[in-house]
Formats: structure tokens, sequence, C-alpha cells
């Protein structure tokens, strides 16, 4: 099965001011949800979540504005298609509890993704 773009996180120096940015301008309600300083929405489209959070770091390079995640049916066989393809694995799978597991990749141009295992779908 072709994997799915499902998740859209957005990095942000100042949270709060991000999150009222994108309220206004796109309607969009974000709710709390784990960690300080994150919030999810789910009123971005069919199956599509967006996240804002504080920006972070990977693999030692600050993330940029905006971040895509894709699922995937085997998170395994997706670190083996990413290295094999030429990709370097910056994060290797990371449960996160109710969600599935997690990797952070960067392709053979440079751009960091991630890749997510989930555990059903449930924001459909």
């Amino acid at each position: 099965m072709p994997s799915a773009l499902r998740h859209l996180a957005i990095n942000a120096d100042d949270v709060p001011r991000a999150r009222a940015f994108y309220e206004a301008v796109f309607g969009w309600t974000f709710t709390p949800w784990g960690p300080p300083d994150f919030f999810q929405s789910r009123s971005a489209g069919d199956g599509m979540m967006v996240a804002l959070q504080g920006r972070r770091s990977l693999g030692g390079q600050a993330m940029p504005g905006m971040e895509a995640s894709f699922a995937v049916d085997d998170i395994e066989a997706t670190v083996a298609a990413v290295e094999a393809g030429g990709g370097k694995v910056l994060m290797p799978p990371f449960h996160i509890e109710g969600v599935g597991r997690l990797i952070f990749f960067r392709d053979t141009e440079g751009n960091i993704a991630g890749a997510m295992q989930y555990e059903g779908e449930p924001w459909k």
C-alpha cells in the first residue's frame, strides 16, 4: 500500500503566537496534547493531523518551519528502505503510547521527514 501524508508538525519559536496565527488564518482549533507546548488540530482536513510544537533539533539540525510524517504499514521495512535508498535514519523507531512507532530520517536531498506505523487510525 502506498504511504499517505498523515501528519504535519509546525515548529515554532513562539508557540502561543503561532497558535493564534493559524487559528485566525485557517480557522483550525488546537487542543493541548502530550508534552508542554504541544498542541494538535484535527480540523485541517480528512484524516490529517496538524501538530503545533516548540522548535526541536534532530541529528544536530534545528527543524525548519514544518515537518511531514508519512503513515506506513511496517516501520522496520521503512527503516530498511530508507537506508537502502541512500537516506539516513536520524531517530530509530520510537514508541509513542497510544499512537504508534515513529522514525525521523534524512532523504538523499537533505530533507528531514518522519514515518509512523500507527496503532489504528484514531482520527478517521
